[in-house]
């Protein structure tokens, strides 16, 4: 049934899957820390707060305020954001750097983003790491969805598969929001079907579909056939990520629990997967982010509020 979402609503919801992505990005890069295991995760050993976020949560802030402020994306308002909101301390790996900061001193986003990785543009995982709250706020819609997506991909990463990552997670996001407010629970099959549909052919699309074919199997398998974000990449992050929000999609501690597991990219696998689950299951309630890990995360910059 089609339906259209007032802004407040829509702020909430966007609102609940920025909780979700920063508390999975703040808990996930404990775990870079020596020392730390994912045995004492498991074993409800959670290290001492505050859990600080990173880059993951400081450009997806940047992406619900101008939700917030503008209804939609435009790029040349997002792409100056992100550049003046960059802190390089965060997280930033030196290709967004070089990006922000060359958008930052005056060329025009376009040139900047395509000025990556000798002109091919970047297909890294930055563009799918911040995008889950997007996908809450276009719920009533996974085309606006995946199409404000791919506007909010452009302005740092030209590459078809950095692009394809942030339009599977948006649209992931969006139908896992639908589902909560339909009061429905997906199977995971039906969910990674719909999100392979939205994405033009391509590896990240390839990998998505490779990520039905292994629901129900064991975590290793699926990261080992899939991969964990090691690589960094849209198509070596987003396939796994969407694979454990579609296996744990009411149960917000097991989707993080699982990205710490899995190890590789861990604070930007559990902000992806923080997002899309938190869509659906929200915050402080049975399978969703739990207060007392919400207390534990750095609070969230002032201008986002």
């Amino acid at each position: 049934m089609a339906f259209t979402l007032f802004a407040d609503t829509r702020a909430a919801l966007a609102r609940d899957s920025l909780h979700g992505l920063s508390v999975g990005d703040a808990l996930g890069s404990q775990f870079f820390v020596p020392g730390r295991r994912p045995a004492d995760l498991a074993a409800g050993r959670f290290p001492p707060s505050p859990w600080q976020w990173t880059d993951d949560t400081e450009m997806a802030c940047s992406v619900v305020a101008e939700l917030t402020e503008v209804g939609e994306i435009d790029r040349d308002r997002l792409a100056l954001a992100f550049a003046h909101r960059c802190e390089p301390y965060r997280g930033y790996g030196p290709g967004a750097v070089t990006i922000l900061r060359l958008i930052r001193t005056g060329t025009p986003w376009p040139v900047a983003a395509a000025s990556a990785f000798d002109g091919q543009g970047s297909c890294g995982n930055g563009a799918a790491m911040r995008v889950g709250p997007l996908g809450a706020w276009f719920a009533d819609s996974t085309r606006q969805a995946a199409a404000q997506a791919r506007a909010s991909a452009e302005v740092t990463h030209a590459h078809p598969e950095g692009i394809a990552g942030a339009v599977a997670v948006a649209v992931a996001a969006a139908l896992a929001t639908r589902a909560r407010l339909d009061g429905d629970r997906p199977p995971p099959s039906r969910l990674l079907a719909a999100v392979a549909a939205a994405l033009d052919p391509g590896e990240v699309h390839q990998g998505v579909r490779r990520a039905a074919g292994l629901l129900g199997r064991p975590l290793a398998v699926a990261v080992d056939a899939l991969g964990n974000g090691s690589r960094v990449t849209a198509q070596d992050t987003v396939p796994f990520t969407l694979w454990a929000a579609a296996t744990h999609l009411d149960d917000y501690p097991a989707a993080i629990r699982a990205c710490v597991e899995a190890g590789g990219d861990v604070d930007t696998t559990a902000a992806i997967v923080g997002a899309v689950v938190a869509a659906h299951t929200g915050v402080g309630t049975p399978g969703g982010v739990p207060a007392d890990w919400l207390a534990a995360r750095e609070p969230l910059p002032d201008w986002v509020a």
